[in-house]
């Protein structure tokens, strides 16, 4: 590595992985998977694009991880909302659920829009880490649905996973037309939930 490289992985390393991804989840959700480039990222982030490799092998694979964090802040909210409501009415824990999307979903819009925006990886398969991590994610819901009809909180024959895609769907669509000078989550969380479950269950 040049002396100048080595300064860059230098600086690159003292933001870290994560400032090499803060800037790759912004391009990203501007410009897709094909129009962001890594000499766009090494620019955002002020180094040369060989210091890139010091931190990462390749596009892909600053790609994977910007995918692959979106779908983790979602979950974790998700699962530290639904851990706070242990024991409530199940109609609460869809909602507290709803919540905890709508708020990492929005929270760390760079990377749940990028996450969403360029989940295909252009014309390719999604890496198998990709595909496992939204596996996971989406067992939480699985879980929290059966929970609910179980409950009858919702109707026992609506099929599972094209209620979970419906949520998850309309939950995700928000990114186009949410606006936090005009939309409360927390409101938006009771409207959501009030779609799925009637009230008072």
């Amino acid at each position: 590595m040049s002396v100048a490289a080595d300064k860059d992985a230098t600086r690159a390393e003292g933001g870290s992985r994560r400032h090499i991804l803060d800037h790759a989840a912004r391009l990203l959700r501007n410009g897709g998977y094909h129009q962001t480039t890594l000499r766009e990222i090494a620019e955002a982030v002020g180094i040369r694009k060989a210091s890139l490799y010091y931190h990462f092998a390749s596009k892909e694979e600053i790609v994977e991880a910007v995918v692959n964090d979106g779908v983790r802040f979602v979950h974790e909210g998700v699962v530290a909302a639904l851990a706070e409501t242990e024991g409530a009415a199940p109609r609460v824990r869809l909602e507290a659920a709803i919540r905890g999307h709508l708020a990492a979903l929005h929270g760390h819009g760079d990377y749940t829009s990028a996450s969403i925006k360029v989940f295909n990886f252009g014309a390719a398969p999604a890496p198998e880490s990709v595909r496992a991590v939204r596996r996971a994610y989406e067992e939480v819901w699985r879980r929290l649905i059966a929970e609910l009809q179980q409950a009858g909180a919702l109707p026992a024959e609506r099929a599972p996973d094209v209620l979970r895609n419906f949520l998850l769907g309309a939950l995700n669509g928000s990114t186009d037309w949410y606006r936090p000078e005009r939309h409360d989550i927390a409101t938006l969380a009771r409207e959501f939930a009030a779609l799925i479950s009637p009230a008072g269950a």
